[in-house]
């Protein structure tokens, strides 16, 4: 390789010295040896989980399920130390991962496809390892790691490779592939090679190989706390066209944690976002909550005014046309009327109190200290022993509308949310699958998901149904509806569904959408932030009650124009803010990020629209039942003749 030259941002680590430990990462791949400082991220041992408090069973079956799987090992000085590969991806498509061995890099025996002219080097670890949901594939490597022995410069292999194989390598190197090992159940990963640009014309490109890996690990009694790798120590090995001869080495450094192990440690930790951006983000949920808090207030107090004045023949005429928003006062016998589809509008405000249930348990698990490696795992379990409130809210809704057939409207409630779940899933699956990516599940997978949906997930919401079918009665509201519908008379722009959703559903949008860059980033980029239990509830729990009282003031609004068909406006005025979430996730995707390739947009959009509709379904269950009670609130406060 020739000398030095400057790196060109975005494409790659460069070809030189280490970055110092404990550097931040301000871009996606920093100035110097991006793939040292990205390495030592999400690598620190998990704390263990506290002590139960009380009888939470719920949550310690969750703990149980979303474990980290094998424990971490206890080793005497000398003992080996397992080290399995795990996977190899493009850097800005986190989606997107293949098993390590796809790569023509050094394996066991039987690891794959020869490469012809391989020197095996050290006995292979026990493996391979089961994989999981989240695309893991560890196998079997020949690294050796013994317990608290340095090994400055060991060697792994020599290959010799083909043109073929050349050009599969540098095609890797340049669509910036780092892997994933994983060292006694601690993850490390490092790009494969480095893009070099000439700063001189002609402006060429180089591209290099890693060929020697450096793992600096930490130990604390007889455990192994912390692991790092870097690629500083040689140069890379560059990647001419045709035949190449490459010879693969490694070392290993240990340190007591504590000391140059600490160092380790702080490196490992994921950054938080800026505090102020924290404070921007909840003092705007909390100043739109007070302000709609505050109309809210200021209709019931004009309601409970109205409070002792009897309703009805001229004297209600001549309040209506002296107070231009008294209108809700004319359609007291049709405020009531069941609303058209009673059986589809119950499923949906069923799961969607499943799904508000799951994310406060989701929450709590958090809070409780769950953070294991298995969080689709947890998801399922979770969602599973929330069905019951799905069908016992769905069935005592449907019930209250006067609708019959309670078993067909639980099977629509345990579908609302699950049908598009498995659809979404197969899809994105079936891409994965067509490009050979670690994350597709095989084909028995599906037929398991839909068994757990038939097995576990239907019958719990049937109980839930029937549970709310028996304990609800009729609809018992504070005015006899008419036997005739009452005309509605012509509305103006401002007070269209169309309106009602644009303002439905940007304000909760807005008062969430600060926070939503890091959570996009820490689920489809490679910064991984530190956002904390109470800010989650906060960013959770603010569009959820600044959608309650919009929709009550948006009810208002609707009523007072004498338009009583409020039972699917109320859900689906603040209901759109799934779509202003999407919108976002369109966004983030072209301007946010450097995402691309068919795997991972299918993935990004297909997960997005599924998480925009839940979110939808969240919101629009709460506006619905907040105007619900605001609704039954002030037709019983008037007083009828």
């Amino acid at each position: 390789m020739a000398e030095d030259l400057p790196p060109s941002p975005g494409l790659g680590p460069p070809m030189g010295e280490d970055a110092p430990v404990g550097s931040t990462l301000a871009d996606p791949l920093p100035a110097r040896d991006g793939a040292d400082q990205w390495a030592a991220r999400l690598c620190r041992r998990p704390r263990p989980l506290p002590p139960a408090m009380g009888p939470r069973p719920l949550l310690l079956l969750a703990l149980a399920w979303a474990g980290t799987g094998a424990a971490p090992g206890r080793y005497a000085p000398g003992d080996p130390v397992p080290l399995y590969v795990n996977t190899v991806g493009p850097y800005h498509n986190p989606g997107e991962t293949y098993g390590y061995y796809a790569l023509p890099v050094c394996r066991p025996a039987g690891a794959g496809p020869g490469l012809g002219g391989g020197a095996a080097g050290p006995a292979p670890q026990p493996g391979p390892r089961p994989f999981g949901l989240a695309g893991d594939r560890m196998a079997a490597s020949l690294y050796r790691i013994r317990f608290r022995r340095d090994a400055p410069r060991a060697p792994l292999c020599t290959l010799e490779l083909g043109p073929d194989e050349v050009a599969q390598l540098r095609a890797a190197v340049e669509a910036l592939y780092y892997f994933e090992f994983v060292v006694d159940e601690l993850r490390v990963r490092g790009f494969v090679g480095a893009v070099e640009e000439g700063g001189r014309p002609p402006h060429g490109r180089r591209l290099g190989l890693w060929t020697h890996l450096d793992f600096h690990l930490a130990w604390r009694g007889d455990r192994v706390v912390a692991a790092n790798l870097s690629t500083g120590a040689a140069r890379p090995q560059g990647l001419p066209l045709g035949p190449l001869a490459l010879t693969h080495t490694y070392g290993v450094r240990w340190s007591r944690a504590g000391g140059g192990g600490r160092g380790l440690e702080q490196a490992a930790s994921p950054r938080p976002p800026p505090p102020d951006l924290h404070r921007l983000a909840l003092l705007n949920g909390a100043v739109l909550v007070a302000l709609l808090g505050g109309f809210v207030a200021v209709v019931l107090l004009r309601v409970l005014r109205t409070e002792g004045t009897p309703a009805g023949g001229e004297a209600e005429a001549a309040a209506i046309l002296e107070d231009p928003d008294g209108g809700w006062k004319a359609v007291r016998g049709d405020v009531f009327r069941p609303p058209p589809w009673p059986g589809v509008l119950s499923a949906l405000l069923g799961a969607g109190c499943q799904l508000l249930a799951l994310g406060g348990a989701g929450l709590a698990l958090g809070g409780a200290g769950g953070r294991g490696q298995r969080p689709a795992g947890a998801a399922a379990l979770l969602y599973a022993l929330t069905a019951p409130p799905a069908g016992y809210v769905a069935g005592g809704l449907y019930r209250r509308l006067g609708g019959r057939q309670w078993v067909a409207n639980g099977v629509l409630t345990s579908g609302v949310f699950a049908g598009p779940f498995f659809v979404t899933w197969s899809v994105v699956n079936a891409v994965h699958w067509a490009h050979g990516s670690t994350r597709a599940l095989p084909a028995a997978a599906g037929g398991l998901l839909l068994a757990a949906w038939l097995l576990v997930g239907l019958p719990l919401v049937l109980l839930g149904a029937a549970a709310g079918r028996s304990r609800a009665g009729p609809l018992e509201a504070p005015s006899r509806t008419k036997s005739v519908a009452r005309p509605i008379p012509p509305q103006p722009w401002y007070r269209a569904a169309l309106v009602h959703a644009v303002v439905g559903g940007f304000l909760p949008f807005s008062a969430i959408s600060v926070e939503l860059y890091y959570i996009f980033t820490t689920v489809w980029g490679r910064e991984p932030y530190t956002l904390d239990g109470g800010v989650l509830a906060c960013v959770f729990a603010i569009p959820l009650a600044v959608g309650a009282c919009l929709s009550v003031a948006l009810t208002y609004f609707q009523l007072s124009g004498e338009d009583y068909r409020w039972w699917w406006r109320s859900a689906l005025s603040t209901g759109s803010t799934g779509l202003f979430l999407f919108l976002y996730a369109l966004f983030y995707y072209c301007c946010r990020s450097n995402m691309s390739g068919p795997v991972q947009t299918v993935e990004f959009f297909g997960y997005c629209l599924l998480a925009a509709y839940a979110f939808s379904l969240m919101v629009g269950t709460v506006a619905f039942f907040a105007s619900f009670k605001f609704i039954r609130y002030i037709y019983v406060n008037l007083k009828m003749d």
